[in-house]
């Protein structure tokens, strides 16, 4: 999938995989992480999600990414917090004391970029990438969060009805992509109507390195 996929949606304002709340499942399934105020949280592909307000608004310090500037400049503004910028090679770096957030390419950023993580929270990332990035995407986020520990949101679906984004993964699939790793425990799933077309199983998994 092409940068210019994302662009061209965040563009067009096609961003139909943005809630208009916190994702009930993050509300109910934070404590599970065993965070602490303060401990730093990282959001890849992030957008404009208000889990990041909501996951703010308990003390936590998120780190976030995403390809689009649109996406990041509109959170900031909708966070209506300043922030400090700084352009590194290939990314840009805003800075808050409580957020740091990154535009650019995913494969770019490295764990000096983003520093110590205590904890992942994968709402949009893994689910929005095509089968053959999966791979290539889990092993550099392994690589610069030095494994720590995931709440990863999953969708299961008949995706003869859906192409997607966001796409159908199945529990093997992401076995295959983290079991070496990270011990897997599905905590919850809810069933919703997705982009108002197909029913699919919308899955909360706990990822815990062995």
């Amino acid at each position: 999938m092409k940068h210019e996929f994302w662009h061209d949606k965040w563009q067009k304002n096609e961003i139909g995989f943005h809630l208009n709340q916190p994702d009930s499942l993050l509300v109910k399934y934070i404590d599970s992480l065993n965070l602490e105020k303060n401990n730093r949280i990282f959001l890849p592909l992030c957008g404009k999600s208000l889990d990041i307000h909501w996951l703010l608004a308990q003390g936590y310090h998120l780190i976030g990414i995403d390809l689009s500037p649109i996406a990041i400049e509109e959170l900031m503004a909708e966070l209506a917090i300043p922030f400090t910028e700084r352009k590194l090679e290939k990314l840009t770096h805003y800075h808050h004391p409580q957020i740091d957030l990154f535009v650019g390419d995913f494969f770019e950023l490295t764990s000096s970029n983003i520093g110590k993580i205590d904890a992942i929270y994968d709402r949009a990332a893994l689910v929005a990438l095509p089968e053959e990035m999966r791979t290539d995407y889990a092993q550099h986020l392994m690589q610069i969060s030095n494994q720590a520990t995931q709440l990863l949101i999953s969708f299961e679906y008949d995706q003869s009805v859906m192409a997607g984004p966001p796409f159908s993964i199945s529990p093997q699939q992401l076995k295959d992509y983290y079991s070496k790793q990270y011990q897997l425990q599905l905590l919850d799933s809810q069933t919703e109507l997705l982009k108002g077309k197909v029913d699919a199983e919308e899955k909360i998994w706990l990822l815990k390195p062995y």
